[in-house]
């Protein structure tokens, strides 16, 4: 519990400072003294003259570096000055590294100078006093407890012409620090993510001789290094290379920029930029493991998905397309490789744009496109298409095709490619047991590796079908063609119509009221349209014409294409939040909360549009048993609704290695990082995870 606090107090204090600057009280830690020292007994006008922040740290608590590690806050400073005069950044000292129940932390203990440049305007006229103020906002921590200090200290520097000398004892210590500050040096560094590693290599005469046991870096930013993991250092020639534990920010980003910190020595401490690339000697090892994995995972993944919910329908596509091929090995096998070059294109399509969105700061996961309510709309008017075309209301003839040829389903490859795009669309929602590696990875990788584990996605998808289609003893085990394939295709419309509704809902979750009146009233004129321009086809093919049947028909589907962007582009109202009186929305203040009042806290990343989250939801989570036992053992049920796009809540799922829904955490009381379990619930999973996380609390 105490640790806890540790972790959540400098994020209360920093917020509610933020929120009321003006008003907040000043807090005060009597574990700490805060002076502001000057290093020389006067400045010169046009000088720059050097004080320092001066932090007598009582025994047993600590201050921060300007990387405060896996807890507290960086010291801030906020001057007050007169007109003219300004002041630089801190020259931050080595900090030490300090082990914390299993965190490190980087910060100051007993005594630090914090050395602050100012700048002296040449106008100051000697024998006059510059005053100087500076608001100092530490985070002073022990093992178990941090506390905030603010206080203002003030400085009146005399200003006089001449050298100024040093001031005996504090002005020499002053002198030392900002000597041993780390400054850049001629070393030239580049980084590489490794796997789960991160590979640092160095080269600088400054490095020659270097102990390796020494040598470590401490990063400006949080969530690029496991700041409480080893560091190794070798040597590799003239090149001294350190490797490390990829942060959570590494992990789900990748090297989006260069990386900046301090890399300590025995030989000294020097600030270094260190520009992504490929790991010496290296290029084709830990990171061609990786590919393979998720390649490997993702093709699993693929497989699977074919038993997910959301794919049923296409199941029902794939299953009326064989039953009309299987006695012609030859479009049997145009068919397979037609759908196959439907998936394959229609996944990398999908993972190209989203990378792209994402090189762009987008924060979009997979799914992406069904949190757009136009999308959603129209894949709904989609499904009833194809739902009334297997129901033979009409049919989609290829041109030059003979007249009787389109009366069955969409025809030959081009509908087996169709079937294909469909297919994806469709399994989009859906995130099956490896998919979550295999995306999370795919998305630290360069582009074309990422687009070849989407492509091994989609062949997993496809594979069954392809498998069936090129196999000519199962296809003859098919029955011969006869009236009793219209009969199935009729039965198998039922799940595209059932597709097609469950689309509509997930737009009315999406939207409002109003626009789900719009989108049924769009579903209504297409079907109108579509059954007029079936009786069109029926007419021209007794040799009659049908103008009127023609023109009605295009314009009713004219008119439901604008009523369907109609009510896709309505905001959405207020009862399209759909949180139950039982849940609480997500937020990282809610899980803060929470965790500070030492509760167990489960997290459940969902989405209308994700079928499977909604059958753990049902078979799972929503069942009296379960609620049963949250309240049992006073656990926070946060809901994160990811129907509508959400940055935060893809930015979480990102720290997490994962791309989309659905991911359930369990929060224990004092313990820093979560379970995550499976994506597959059921009742016994969610009772042990809770029952576990209540146990360590």
């Amino acid at each position: 519990m105490t640790l806890l606090l540790r972790l959540i107090l400098p994020a209360l204090f920093l917020a509610m400072t933020a929120v009321a600057p003006g008003s907040a009280q000043t807090m005060y830690s009597p574990n700490v003294e805060i002076a502001l020292v000057p290093m020389h007994q006067w400045a010169a006008p046009g000088s720059t003259a050097v004080v320092a922040v001066r932090q007598d740290i009582r025994p047993g608590w600590h201050t921060y570096w300007r990387n405060p590690g896996d807890s507290g806050g960086a010291t801030e400073l906020t001057w007050t000055l007169p007109a003219g005069v300004s002041a630089g950044p801190i020259l931050w000292p080595l900090p030490e590294r300090q082990p914390v129940k299993g965190l490190m932390n980087y910060g100051y203990s007993r005594q630090v100078y914090l050395p602050v440049p100012i700048e002296v305007p040449r106008a100051a006229k000697a024998g006059t006093m510059l005053p100087l103020s500076v608001k100092v906002l530490s985070m002073v921590c022990s093992d178990e407890i941090c506390v905030p200090d603010e206080r203002s200290v003030t400085l009146d520097l005399p200003i006089r012409d001449g050298v100024p000398p040093l001031i005996a004892g504090e002005g020499a210590a002053i002198e030392r620090i900002v000597d041993a500050a780390p400054r850049p040096a001629d070393i030239d560094a580049h980084i590489a993510r490794d796997g789960a590693d991160l590979v640092l290599t160095l080269r600088g005469a400054v490095l020659r001789g270097t102990a390796l046991a020494n040598a470590y870096l401490f990063p400006f930013e949080g969530g690029i290094v496991e700041h409480p993991a080893a560091q190794r250092a070798e040597r590799e020639g003239d090149d001294l290379i350190l490797r490390m534990k990829a942060g959570g920010a590494v992990l789900a980003g990748g090297l989006a920029k260069p990386v900046q910190g301090v890399v300590s020595t025995s030989q000294g401490a020097w600030e270094i930029t260190a520009q992504a690339r490929a790991p010496p000697g290296r290029a084709g090892g830990t990171s061609a493991t990786l590919f393979a994995q998720a390649a490997l995972f993702a093709l699993i993944g693929g497989l699977i998905l074919n038993l997910m919910p959301c794919v049923f329908p296409i199941l029902a596509m794939k299953a009326a397309s064989l039953s009309a091929s299987a006695h012609s090995p030859r479009t049997a096998r145009r068919d397979g490789i037609a759908f196959l070059l439907g998936v394959l294109t229609t996944f990398i399509l999908l993972a190209g744009a989203l990378l792209v969105l994402r090189a762009g700061g987008e924060a979009a996961g997979w799914g992406f496109q069904l949190q757009n309510p136009a999308v959603t709309a129209a894949l709904a008017l989609v499904m009833l298409a194809v739902g009334l075309n297997l129901s033979g209301v009409f049919a989609v003839a290829m041109p030059g095709s003979g007249a009787g040829s389109g009366l069955t389903r969409l025809p030959g490859g081009t509908g087996a490619f169709f079937t294909g795009v469909l297919a994806v669309v469709v399994a989009a929602p859906c995130t099956a047991p490896f998919m979550a590696f295999a995306l999370g990875a795919a998305l630290v990788m360069p582009a074309p590796m990422a687009l070849a584990v989407f492509a091994m996605l989609g062949l997993g998808l496809a594979l069954p079908y392809l498998v069936i289609s090129l196999s000519p003893g199962v296809l003859r085990r098919f029955p011969k063609p006869g009236p009793w394939m219209d009969r199935l295709k009729s039965i198998l419309a039922f799940p595209m119509y059932g597709a097609a509704l469950w689309l509509v809902w997930v737009f009315a979750r999406q939207t409002s009221g109003e626009a789900l009146a719009l989108i049924l009233a769009g579903g209504l004129l297409l079907a109108f349209g579509l059954t007029l321009w079936g009786w069109r086809q029926n007419a021209r093919m007794a040799g009659r014409g049908a103008r009127a049947a023609t023109a009605v028909s295009l314009l009713s589907l004219l008119t439901a294409a604008a009523v369907t962007l109609s009510a896709a582009s309505l905001a959405p109202g207020a009862e399209s939040s759909g949180e139950a009186a039982t849940e609480t929305p997500w937020s990282p203040d809610a899980v803060a909360t929470a965790r500070a009042e030492g509760k167990v806290v489960f997290v459940n990343f969902t989405a209308d549009w994700c079928v499977t989250c909604k059958v753990n939801e049902r078979a799972a989570l929503a069942t009296g048993g379960t609620r049963a036992l949250f309240a049992d053992a006073g656990a926070v049920y946060l809901v994160a609704d990811w129907t509508r796009r959400d940055d935060a809540i893809a930015r979480e799922l990102e720290r997490f290695g994962r791309s989309g829904v659905p991911l359930y955490l369990v929060y224990a009381p004092g313990k820093a990082e979560p379970e995550i379990l499976p994506q597959l619930l059921t009742p016994g999973i969610v009772a042990d995870a809770v029952k576990r996380a209540g146990e360590k609390g």
